[in-house]
């Protein structure tokens, strides 16, 4: 939201009174509070009819300073996200010149006097600042907003917000963040996430599940500004010094992601969205999957496998599936997992919706009406997650269908949340709109983990908010089936990556239209490389044969494409679960933008079109129907997976690949763990374990953990040009033509 007219002007209907000087500092054991009228106070005079905006310092955990700058406090209190606290963090110290708040590495410095300032020091040196004109109380047309700006240094670049299909910098960009149910290709998007991180190493997130207006580098080109109506702002400003560091602190705070099963890693296959589909034709992809050679870890129905208009009532349509319990035990007979479409949504129709509104489980208007629309399901109705009552009514029915056999859960939608409404603990209706997923899907995740155990637990998400990201896995929503969406999609991935998100999926083949043989092949490519893989459509069935017409080279179909790739991520689980276990330790994502990796290169801080799997593998996804792709390897010795080939970094690289490669680089002294089957990811990785050892020097150790919990730790030591390996039994292979440096 803009306030200004250029440099020195409001807009019209605006009013402007900024934090002038820090007055008064108060010194607390751990915490500040600062008196700042809105002029600077020359003689008694001055403090008659001038309002005065109070922040408040204090730390809830090491390397974390919260920032609460209040116009007003009388005003009722609001909901903010729930955030981990620590008691006794910080270490306050007076100054000649005013008062520090240390905690951790990172000190917030309070001026004393005019002009306003509170810098943030790491190391005695500034990472950025409020200063002049920075923190401000405003009023637009008589509604009253805080804004803060924090200031954007020479070369600095600012990442996350969630997730947002353009550029993976948002520097330049004017972001608000509202979930919104629309698509990959706008400004919109479902998962947003009101913490940024700056290629400086810190992060900042705001406390505020509403409503929060972004102007970053574009109002003021010097500063990142946000902004939330109402008489108080709260923000928190994460240290690092790595970008790495900085989501460790920031899911430190906010949530850890959650372990997921090894079997969700494996391959996905849908109903897809509004085609017919019955048990037979269920059976016909599973049988054509298995004929094919085609290793299938999950089948999901999507939304009609319950009767339409009666959405959601969680009962199987008994026209296309009259034995839904025999059905689920044939499919656990092929060793296949199930998963089933929700949303929180009671269609009139329902029988849940009389249910629901005589116990008062649904949200209400004002006037004491249940909340309904026409849009999605005739008359639909909202569940209010704010009542603890309704919260377990939605779990039980969620429990009937887990004891018929159904594994997890696809929990859509949950962005178009209205605002002429009351929720059941007073919570209002705007901080409500993007916290209502995160109640939605932990209600959902909470179940699983009951009926099935922790780390058996899996939802797989569109909407998200602060929070969400302990509650995987997500998926990037409806994109279309086009190689610009395909790149549109990877940028969402990646900004959720930079927002604390580690699990990520996204729909191959793209979800509306039905894409061509070479984007499908693409896309299976770029799915299957990532941390989950679903195949997933709108109206046509997404089953590889489809694609396929029987005049491609060899090695080219879209049923070889998917073997191979599915094949491949199935002998890569071994390490892709130690990334998994690695996020959910220290908040690393999965799919890695490739600053996390290389912080100091200035090469990679704009790259959006490939990323790190895991800690040592480079893939550039193929977004040309040419097979042309170029990208950027780093510094160091990087060797071509499908090859061999060990090639110099540092440079940009140009390739053209068929459809059964794409750029897949390993970094230089990397150890692959790599198992020895290929037909399931839930396998014991250490029967027949191979060590794939890439040219470098020194050591490395890889610790190898198999889904049932064994543990085993492999060192390989690179001395002389030989390797020796210590640890239990691995095969050990050497790839590339030497090993020295």
């Amino acid at each position: 939201m803009k306030f200004t007219d250029g440099f020195w002007m409001l807009r019209d209907g605006v009013e402007a009174l900024y934090a002038q000087e820090a007055y008064e500092i108060e010194a607390g054991e751990h915490s500040l509070t600062v008196v700042a009228p809105t002029k600077v106070i020359s003689g008694r005079g001055d403090t008659l009819n001038r309002p005065v905006l109070t922040v408040s310092l204090d730390s809830p955990l090491e390397g974390v300073i919260r920032v609460r700058a209040t116009h007003h406090e009388g005003v009722r209190a609001q909901r903010g996200f729930e955030l981990a606290s620590e008691a006794g963090v910080g270490t306050v110290e007076r100054t000649e010149d005013g008062a520090t708040l240390t905690s951790g590495g990172l000190t917030a410095r309070v001026s004393a006097g005019a002009p306003w300032r509170l810098d943030f020091e790491r190391g005695g040196e500034i990472v950025t600042s409020s200063g002049p004109k920075s923190l401000g109380y405003f009023t637009v047309d008589g509604v009253p907003y805080v804004r803060e700006q924090l200031a954007l240094g020479v070369g600095e670049l600012i990442y996350g917000l969630g997730e947002r299909f353009g550029p993976v910098v948002k520097n330049g960009q004017s972001i608000d963040v509202w979930n919104a149910d629309g698509g990959t290709s706008s400004e919109q998007a479902y998962k947003n996430v009101p913490f940024h991180l700056s290629s400086r190493g810190y992060g900042v997130l705001v406390n505020h599940p509403g409503l929060v207006s972004y102007e970053v580098g574009s109002e003021a080109v010097e500063r990142v500004q946000f902004s939330v109506e109402g008489e108080s702002l709260e923000y928190l400003v994460i240290d690092g010094p790595t970008p790495k560091a900085v989501l460790d602190r920031y899911t430190a705070l906010a949530g850890r992601p959650a372990s997921v099963p090894a079997w969700s890693y494996g391959l996905w296959l849908s109903t897809s969205f509004t085609t017919d589909y019955d048990e037979a034709t269920v059976t016909s992809f599973i049988d054509g999957m298995a004929e094919r050679e085609l290793p299938l870890s999950v089948f999901h129905f999507d939304c009609f496998w319950m009767h339409e208009f009666q959405w959601s009532d969680f009962e199987w349509d008994p026209r296309t599936f009259p034995d839904p319990e025999g059905m689920l035990a044939r499919l656990h007979e092929r060793d296949l997992r199930v998963c089933v479409w929700i949303n929180p949504y009671i269609a009139q129709r329902s029988a849940l919706f009389e249910e629901g509104r005589a116990a008062g489980y649904l949200v209400t208007k004002p006037n004491g009406d249940v909340w309904q629309w026409d849009m999605w399901q005739a008359g639909m109705a909202l569940v209010d997650f704010t009542n603890p009552d309704a919260t377990a009514w939605f779990q039980s029915k969620l429990r009937g269908l887990l004891a018929q056999g159904v594994d997890a859960f696809k929990t859509d939608f949950g962005e178009r949340i209205p605002l002429e409404v009351e929720y059941f603990d007073g919570t209002s209706a705007e901080r409500m709109h993007n916290l209502y997923t995160q109640l939605y899907n932990r209600a959902v995740f909470e179940v699983l983990e009951e009926e099935r155990g922790a780390g058996d637990a899996v939802v797989f998400a569109r909407s998200a908010t602060v929070g969400g990201q302990a509650l995987p896995v997500h998926w990037g929503g409806d994109s279309t089936s086009s190689y610009e969406s395909m790149a549109e999609t990877l940028r969402g991935g990646l900004s959720l990556a930079y927002s604390g998100f580690a699990f990520w999926s996204h729909d191959i083949g793209g979800f509306e239209g039905t894409p061509d043989a070479g984007v499908f092949k693409r896309w299976t490519a770029f799915g299957l490389l990532s941390s989950h893989s679903r195949f997933h459509g709108s109206e046509s069935y997404r089953v590889p044969w489809a694609f396929d017409d029987g005049t491609e080279e060899p090695g080219q179909s879209a049923v070889e494409v998917t073997r191979e790739f599915t094949r491949l991520k199935l002998r890569l689980m071994p390490y892709l679960l130690a990334a998994g276990a690695e996020a959910s330790a220290a908040g690393t994502p999965v799919l890695r933008p490739m600053l996390l990796e290389f912080p100091d290169d200035p090469a990679v801080v704009h790259l959006d079109r490939q990323y790190m799997l895991g800690g040592d593998l480079l893939i550039a996804p193929v977004f040309s129907a040419t097979g042309e792709v170029e990208f950027y390897l780093p510094e160091g010795t990087w060797t071509n997976w499908f090859t061999g080939e060990a090639v110099e970094g540092g440079r940009w690289r140009r390739e053209r690949h068929g459809f059964d490669t794409l750029p897949l680089y390993v970094r230089e002294g990397a150890v692959i763990p790599f198992g020895a089957r290929d037909d399931r990811p839930d396998y014991d990785y250490l029967d027949g374990l191979e060590l794939r050892v890439f040219p470098g020097s020194g050591s490395r150790t890889v610790t190898v953990v198999t889904p049932e919990g064994r543990r085993e730790t492999f060192t390989v030591h690179r001395e002389g040009g030989e390797v020796r390996l210590v640890g239990a039994d691995a095969r050990v292979t050497i790839v590339g033509d030497t090993l020295g440096s």
